[in-house]
């Protein structure tokens, strides 16, 4: 299998800690989203239609959009299982992820802090304004979440599970862009947690072959 990935994409995070929770060995393929080599004809073409990272592929078949890869790998590798197969929790589980997915990661991903950069013409204070912006208010609902339906040292209960997988990635990049995250408690909580896992570990942007400092 073939992952193809950058290290400091969350979407690319979220499913590296996910083949590192259920121990799935990978190539990783490192793709520069910063010079567009996720917009190469070839790579379009032939690993992800949509232009995008994370994909992986394996054999003749390929896919991208980390929550549907999460999902395949759940399917094809049981265990551990972060995404239970029904329940209340499962519906738990899926609405902080999407809040995480949905909500907060489309509004400050690269290609639309570019596009406020290149286009808007937006001045860095503004950006840095707009990144703060959503990452407070899809922190507050997160939290409210947690408060609310969460337990034990993960987001829900004493194992990881796909909300962990998007929530960790989320508060790094916020953290690397400067963001305020001490009025989020429970969520900065899971994350410390986190950091003392092997396989967040070694998910983390710094461990990945491709990591440069910046």
């Amino acid at each position: 299998m073939q992952l193809y990935s950058f290290f400091n994409s969350s979407t690319s995070n979220r499913v590296r800690i996910a083949l590192a929770l259920k121990g799935v060995p990978f190539e990783y393929a490192a793709v520069n989203i910063r010079t567009a080599e996720h917009r190469a004809p070839d790579y379009v073409a032939d690993v992800n239609p949509s232009g995008l990272v994370p994909a992986v592929v394996d054999g003749d078949f390929s896919l991208g959009q980390s929550l549907a890869i999460i999902d395949w790998l759940d399917t094809r590798y049981p265990a551990p299982r972060l995404i239970p197969r029904g329940g209340e929790q499962r519906t738990r589980i899926l609405e902080l992820s999407y809040l995480i997915a949905c909500d907060i990661h489309p509004v400050n991903n690269l290609r639309i802090l570019k596009y406020l950069d290149a286009t808007l013409k937006v001045s860095p204070e503004q950006k840095s304004a707009w990144y703060r912006h959503w990452i407070k208010e899809g922190m507050e609902g997160v939290e409210l979440l947690l408060g609310k339906y969460g337990s034990g040292p993960w987001c829900f209960g004493d194992a990881p599970t796909l909300a962990d997988c998007c929530l960790v990635p989320q508060i790094s990049n916020a953290l690397r862009m400067g963001c305020e995250l001490d009025a989020y408690p429970r969520g900065m909580a899971v994350f410390r947690h986190a950091s003392e896992h092997p396989a967040f570990g070694a998910a983390q942007p710094k461990s990945q072959p491709d990591f440069v400092a910046s």
